[in-house]
């Protein structure tokens, strides 16, 4: 599939070093016609997706941290609903999976609305974009990190797929955070939405501080995890404890609260499946991608608009009832709001001699926010074989767009994941680092089966 390319940065031809950081000339584009993260300042030419103007950074007045979010978008009309009648008609403007869905699931849409550009960042982390511009680099393999500071985007202006990658993977959402939720894996068959596999999770990054003055500085560490859960009783208690890394594997361990030890787990990446999804998920899929890029070669080929979940406070307020939110076969199609944005386009190729359970991986990557938000894979026939889709939000109080609820679907199975449903758990602290609720020492293995049984 072809893509266009939308400006000049990116009609050359990657043919030079892969840990090559953008010119002066391309970097003094930023906060001008390139958005400060890089991202197309204009609209597009039928005004559909319109100028980026700064992102709503304002919170709806009376709202407070810790309540339930609001939508400020909520008086919108719709502007078209697709569906299985009509998918043909928007198929250029979909990844094949999700046409794929729209098809195949019964009673699956998407409705789309007027597309707000609403996410933006502090104006610390434009001007840290700014020096990373002309000075972060990518090892001499092309897929490492080697120089970057935190706080910011990498690679505002990518010259191959690793590079946009890496924006992806070091996603500011402030400091650090906490959140509560349950995962749901509806049985196939039946129109239960299944047991809630409830859960607490705590990430932190040395990238993420506005401090950092690299990588060096971050101790080789690319960001912390810690996730336990809490329900079903037969594995509440158990917990993953993962460090990602720049250049080398993750380090995990994992504990059961059962046999009340904590082990390490040294293959739990890549394509091992996660815990407790039946078979469902990939290790590397978790945040719709983690860990080394060694495994592929990774193409930058251009930009797409796409439909893609955007401004998704609806589905993701922590006020909604469980069965609002959760449907026996998809999240909410009432509460899940689309919008046009483009979106770059990131095609992961298998190397000769690597595995994996997925040759093939095509990632689409919003420009306002460097975040993946649909992702197809693909089999050794080269079918889709699983969708993934999440949508931002802002989190005035950050101020960063941020995201919860997301869903991948199985299309050979017909089953899904929808995981990160906060609806009846209290709402995402996304302050959690910056205030003082959480420090890097919970992130240590020594202290993971006192942290988890507490």
């Amino acid at each position: 599939m072809r893509y266009k390319t939308l400006f000049l940065s990116v009609t050359l031809a990657f043919g030079g070093a892969a840990y090559a950081a953008a010119s002066e000339q391309d970097a003094g584009r930023l906060g001008k016609d390139l958005t400060p993260v890089g991202a197309e300042r204009a609209g597009n030419k039928d005004g559909s997706i319109p100028e980026w103007t700064g992102g709503d950074m304002k919170a709806p007045g009376g709202w407070k941290p810790g309540t339930a979010r609001p939508d400020p978008y909520a008086n919108d009309k719709r502007v078209l609903s697709i569906d299985a009648s009509n998918v043909d008609k928007y198929k250029d403007k979909l990844a094949p999976g999700q046409i794929e869905m729209v098809k195949t699931i019964p009673g699956y849409r998407m409705d789309v609305y007027p597309t707000h550009r609403s996410c933006g960042f502090p104006d610390f982390f434009y001007e840290r974009t700014k020096k990373n511009a002309t000075t972060a680099k990518l090892g001499a393999n092309g897929q490492d990190l080697a120089e970057a500071i935190g706080a910011a985007v990498p690679f505002p202006i990518p010259q191959n797929g690793a590079e946009a990658m890496w924006n992806h993977k070091l996603h500011w959402k402030g400091e650090g955070f906490q959140m509560s939720y349950a995962g749901y894996i509806p049985p196939k068959g039946t129109d239960s939405i299944g047991e809630p596999l409830g859960q607490q999770e705590w990430q932190m990054s040395p990238m993420w501080s506005p401090s950092n003055k690299g990588v060096d500085d971050a101790r080789g560490i690319e960001s912390l995890y810690l996730n336990t859960f809490t329900s079903p009783p037969s594995i509440a208690g158990d917990a993953t404890l993962t460090q990602y890394k720049f250049s080398e594997a993750n380090d995990v361990w994992l504990y059961f609260a059962s046999q009340r030890r904590v082990r390490r787990a040294p293959t739990y990446q890549y394509d091992a499946p996660q815990l407790n999804t039946e078979n469902l998920l990939t290790v590397d899929q978790y945040m719709q991608f983690n860990g080394p890029l060694d495994r592929y070669d990774w193409k930058l080929a251009g930009k797409k608009e796409m439909y893609v979940p955007y401004n998704t406070y609806r589905v993701n307020s922590s006020a909604n009832k469980v069965d609002e939110v959760v449907k026996p076969k998809f999240l909410s199609r009432d509460l899940t709001r689309y919008e046009l944005h483009r979106m770059w386009v990131v095609e992961a190729t298998l190397k000769q001699g690597m595995r994996h359970t997925f040759p093939k991986r095509v990632f689409y990557i919003d420009e306002d926010t460097w975040t993946i938000l649909v992702e197809d894979m693909y089999d050794a026939q080269g079918k889709v074989w699983r969708t993934t889709e999440m949508g931002p939000y802002m989190a005035w109080e950050v101020p960063a767009c941020v995201w919860a609820a997301n869903t991948s679907y199985d299309h050979q199975t017909r089953r899904a994941v929808l995981d990160r449903v906060v609806a009846g758990h209290k709402e995402p602290d996304w302050l959690a680092a910056r205030e003082g609720r959480l420090k890097e020492k919970t992130f240590e293995p020594d202290g993971l089966r006192r942290f988890t049984t507490r």
